[in-house]
């Protein structure tokens, strides 16, 4: 009996150690089980930082632009569609008045010109024969002169009849008349009546400005009437914007408009409205406003598409470009660049290689951004009235261009956040 009671003591000992071992082991797997969850979820805890690190070659590849806050006016404001148009004193066709052959041709298409330069010559025996014939008659009227000088001291002398004074006179007002004329159509053909007659005549620019077209070659004829070269002086372009009948009456002259070109970048340019059409255009229910271009930064030639804004009020409100807003889970953001973060790129470890310290030094500056979150309203010409919902600083840094850039970067990233503090 002894030895059964021992013999089931044991196994009873064994059962219960057998238990506990495996309760401590199933207790610390458990705790175990925790530490990772933990350590899983600790990434999370970083995507509300939603900051983002570049170094200087993204920053660069990113094409970044900082700026801050503008202030515009985007909503007391009227929409006009136009182009840019040129006044008919700055535009000139270039014609003769004697049919002549093309001799030579000095410009291009495009080149600048001053005006009385000479653009080309036409040949034509006409040229000569008109140069003559001033010649005699201002030799005639030299004889004439003195003639009607001796008759006249000569009538008042009673010596010679009123008849023959009256008769000289009369000869010498037609050849003076017949000089003035021949001499005005020598400066239409730009001729200078000079001894020397010859049969070449230059054409030359009516106004600066530049060549836009050559409609005669070498050896062509030169017709009375038809265009031979054009030129344009773009130096008084301005806007015609296209106004509806139920915006008229908010339209002056003197208000400010600022436009983009419709196939250009979003290039703010400013003007001011000179003047408002008393018609209306065409068959459209719209009227021509015409404002000078103030700030001509762009290479503008007439006939541009334009989309402007004519401020009729002056409710000015907090603006961003377009490309500052990012959009993301459903909200707008702004990226701004954090103040002391800029800064060079160094190891933090000592021991590592030379190779890896090239690699930092290559590196660059680092540059760190915060996304803030933003509430956006009107647009209007590139720009979008903006609030911002969390404090920043007055002079905040902020990305106008390339916020895309860093924004898909931080997606990017682990986790869809930044970097670590």
């Amino acid at each position: 009996m002894n030895r059964k009671n021992i013999v089931y003591g044991s196994l009873a000992a064994i059962a219960i150690a057998l238990i506990l071992y495996f309760s401590l082991r199933h207790t610390e797997n458990d705790g175990h089980n925790h530490d990772d969850k933990a350590a899983k979820a600790e990434p999370k805890e970083t995507v509300s930082a939603k900051e983002v690190e570049l170094n200087e070659a993204q920053y660069k590849a990113a094409g970044v632009e900082l700026g801050t806050f503008a202030m515009k006016n985007l909503s007391d404001v009227v929409n006009a569609n136009g182009y840019t148009k040129l006044p008919p004193q700055n535009q000139a066709d270039v014609s003769v008045h004697l049919t002549g052959i093309v001799k030579s041709i000095n410009v291009i298409e495009g080149q600048a010109v001053k005006k009385g330069q000479v653009l080309a010559t036409i040949e034509s025996p006409e040229f000569a024969k008109l140069q003559e014939a001033y010649q005699t008659s201002k030799s005639n009227l030299e004889f004439l002169t003195l003639e009607y000088d001796r008759q006249k001291t000569l009538s008042e002398e009673n010596v010679n009849s009123k008849k023959i004074f009256q008769k000289t006179k009369a000869d010498f007002e037609t050849e003076k008349a017949r000089l003035s004329s021949l001499k005005q159509q020598l400066s239409l053909l730009n001729l200078n009546g000079s001894s020397s007659a010859g049969s070449i005549m230059p054409i030359v620019a009516p106004i600066s400005g530049f060549i836009t077209e050559i409609n005669i070659k070498i050896g062509s004829n030169a017709e009375v009437g038809k265009p031979l070269l054009s030129i344009v002086d773009n130096s008084q372009l301005h806007v015609d914007l296209l106004v509806y009948e139920k915006d008229l009456q908010k339209v002056k002259p003197g208000q400010n408009i600022r436009f983009v070109l419709t196939n250009q970048d979003n290039t703010e340019i400013k003007g001011k409205v000179f003047n408002v059409g008393k018609a209306f255009e065409n068959e459209t229910k719209s009227v021509a406003v015409h404002a000078d271009i103030i700030n001509k930064s762009q290479t503008l030639i007439p006939g541009m598409y334009v989309n402007a804004l004519i401020d009729v009020g002056a409710k000015d409100v907090q603006v961003l470009p377009l490309d500052a807003i990012v959009k993301a889970e459903g909200r707008e953001f702004i990226f701004i660049l954090e103040e002391g973060h800029e800064e060079e790129a160094h190891d933090s470890e000592e021991g590592h290689s030379h190779e890896d310290g090239h690699k930092h030094e290559e590196a660059g500056k680092m540059y760190h951004f915060q996304r803030i979150e933003v509430k956006t309203g009107t647009s209007q010409l590139g720009y979008v009235q903006v609030s911002v919902l969390q404090k920043i600083d007055a002079n905040a840094k902020i990305v106008l261009k390339g916020a895309y850039y860093i924004q898909s970067h931080l997606l990017k990233s682990e986790g869809g956040g930044g970097h670590e503090h």
